[in-house]
C-alpha cells in the first residue's frame, strides 16, 4: 500500500514552518499525501519570532497566528527539545524520512574586525537579544551600568537594541518579558544611546515603521544631526527606486530639522561614522573611535581621515547575524551558509541526496521574515520534483512511530505541539494576575515541565 511522503524539517522557526506549509499546499500532487515532522532544539517552536523579535513588537509576533494554523494540521508533528546532531544525526534522519530540510536560521553575531572588540563592555547584539527575549541557554543577568552606550549598525536589530536600552523597564512591563529581564532593565543606567552607521540615510536598512516607532516612546528623544543628511547620485537613485529607503530618508530629514525636546533619554542616530576602534582602559570599554566618511557618488563611502572619539562605556555590535555550521553538511565559511542550488544541498558539485535547505541557513540573514516564504516554495518545489523523478533515498523505517521509539530509546525528553498549548497556557496564566497577556517562562526544565515533555 502506498504511504505518504515522509519529510523531516530541522528548525521550527518561520522558515521551517513555511516549508511545511508549502508541502501541505502541494500534497494533492503527492499521492497519498505528505507526513511532516519538525525538529526543534528549543522546547518551544517559532524560532526568531520567540527569541529574536523585541518584546515590544506584538505586531510582528502576530505572525505566530499564521504559523499556528500550519502546526495545527494533522499531517504535521513537532518534536521540540531535540538537538541536531547530538540527539539525531543526518544518517538517522535519512533512515526515517524520504527527505530532510534544514531551516536552522542564524543566531550568532557576525564578527566585526576592529581593535577592542574583546573588551569588557563590548557585546554582540545577538547575545543581548537572547537575554531580553528570555532564551533558556543564556545567563539570566546582563550588565547595564553604562550611562552612554554605542550601537554599531543601521538595521532593524540595531534599532531593537537601541530602543530596549533607551526605554524604561516600566514601559516594557506590559510585554511578555520575564521577571529577570524586567529587574535587569530596571537597573539600567543608560541615558544616552548612540547608533552609528558607516554610510548615509539612503543606505540605512531600517524598516520605515520600525524607525518611526522609535519616536513613540514618551521617554526617548530621537536626535539626528542635520550635517548627516546628505545624498549623492547613487543615493538619489536608491530613493527613487526603493520606496522604503525613501520613507526612511524622509523620516530622518524631519527629525534633523526639528528642535530637541526634553524627553529624559536621548537616542542619537549618527551617519557617515565608520567604527575604527573600541577604546579601553584596564580591560574595559571607555570610548569609541570612528572615522568620518563621505559619499563617493555611487552610494558607497570613502574615509576622510577625520576621526572622532565618543565618550561611551559600552558598545553593542549589531552588524549582522551568522548561522552555526551544521555537521555532516557542506559549509561556505565566507557567507556562513550551506551551498545549494534551488534549495538542494550541493557537495562537490553534486546534490547531497534527499537533503535540502531553506531560509537564512540557505541565503544568509538578510530580508524580513516573510521573505523566507519564497525560499520555502522553491526548495519544496525541487524536493517534490526529485520525488516525482525517483531521486529521493528510500528510508529504512518510514513508519511515524519509529522516530518516537528512537527518541525514547535515546532518552530524549521531547516536547510536542500539544505540549506547546500547555506551555502557552502556563505563560498566559503567569501574566493574568498582572494584567499582562503572558510572562515568558525562561528556564529549560520549567518549559519542559510545563509542556508535559
Amino acid at each position: 500500500m502506498p504511504r505518504p511522503l515522509r519529510v523531516a524539517i530541522v528548525g521550527a522557526g518561520p522558515a521551517g514552518i513555511y516549508a511545511a506549509d508549502a508541502l501541505l499546499k502541494s500534497e494533492a500532487a503527492v499521492a497519498p499525501g505528505v507526513s511532516i515532522d519538525i525538529f526543534e532544539r528549543m522546547p518551544a517552536p517559532f524560532g526568531l519570532i520567540r527569541y529574536g523579535v523585541a518584546p515590544d513588537h506584538p505586531r510582528i509576533k502576530g505572525i505566530i497566528t499564521a504559523l499556528h494554523q500550519v502546526l495545527d494540521k494533522p499531517q504535521v508533528r513537532l518534536f521540540g527539545n531535540v538537538d541536531y546532531p547530538n540527539d539525531i544525526s543526518l544518517d538517522e534522519l535519512h533512515a526515517f524520512y524520504d527527505a530532510v530540510i534544514f531551516s536552522t536560521g542564524a543566531t550568532a553575531d557576525r564578527a566585526l574586525s576592529i581593535p577592542g572588540v574583546e573588551l569588557d563592555g563590548s557585546y554582540g547584539a545577538a547575545d543581548f537579544v537572547s537575554w531580553y527575549d528570555g532564551h533558556p541557554d543564556v545567563p539570566r543577568t546582563w550588565p547595564l551600568e553604562a550611562e552612554k552606550v554605542a550601537v554599531l549598525g543601521v538595521g532593524n536589530v540595531a534599532l531593537d537594541v537601541a530602543r530596549i536600552l533607551a526605554k524604561t523597564a516600566d514601559e516594557l512591563l506590559p510585554t511578555e518579558i520575564p521577571a529577570n529581564v524586567y529587574d535587569g532593565l530596571k537597573a539600567n543606567k543608560a541615558l544616552e544611546v548612540h547608533v552609528f552607521g558607516r554610510r548615509g540615510p539612503a543606505q540605512a536598512k531600517f524598516s520605515p515603521m520600525e524607525l518611526r516607532e522609535l519616536d513613540h516612546s514618551p521617554n526617548i528623544e530621537v536626535i539626528v544631526n542635520p550635517e548627516d543628511i546628505d545624498y549623492d547620485e547613487g543615493s538619489i537613485t536608491t530613493r527613487r527606486s526603493n520606496k522604503q529607503a525613501d520613507m526612511v530618508a524622509k523620516t530622518l530629514e524631519n527629525w534633523a530639522i526639528r528642535d530637541t525636546g526634553d524627553r529624559p533619554h536621548k537616542l542619537f542616530l549618527h551617519f557617515f561614522e565608520s567604527p575604527a576602534e573600541i577604546l579601553g582602559e584596564d580591560g574595559k570599554v571607555v570610548g569609541l573611535r570612528t572615522e568620518r566618511t563621505e559619499l563617493d557618488g555611487t552610494g558607497n563611502v570613502k574615509g576622510t581621515g577625520e576621526f572622532t572619539t565618543w565618550d561611551v562605556q559600552s558598545v553593542y555590535r549589531a552588524v549582522g547575524y551568522l548561522s552555526d555550521e551544521l555537521p555532516k553538511l557542506p559549509w561556505d565559511v565566507e557567507s556562513g551558509t550551506v551551498p545549494d542550488e534551488g534549495g538542494r544541498v550541493i557537495e562537490n558539485g553534486e546534490h547531497l541526496a534527499s537533503t535540502y535547505v531553506t531560509g537564512w541557513i540557505r541565503r544568509g540573514p538578510i530580508g524580513l521574515i516573510g521573505h523566507t516564504k519564497g525560499d520555502a516554495n522553491e526548495t519544496v518545489a525541487n524536493l517534490l520534483a526529485d520525488h516525482a523523478g525517483g531521486r529521493l533515498l528510500t528510508p529504512a523505517t518510514p513508519e511515524p512511530e519509529a522516530v518516537e521509539a528512537f527518541l525514547a530509546e535515546r532518552q530524549v525528553r521531547f516536547t510536542t505541539w500539544e505540549g506547546w498549548y500547555k506551555l502557552d497556557a502556563a505563560e498566559k496564566a503567569l501574566g493574568e494576575p498582572q494584567g499582562r497577556e503572558r510572562v515568558k517562562i525562561v528556564e529549560r526544565e520549567e518549559m519542559l515541565d510545563a509542556s508535559g515533555a
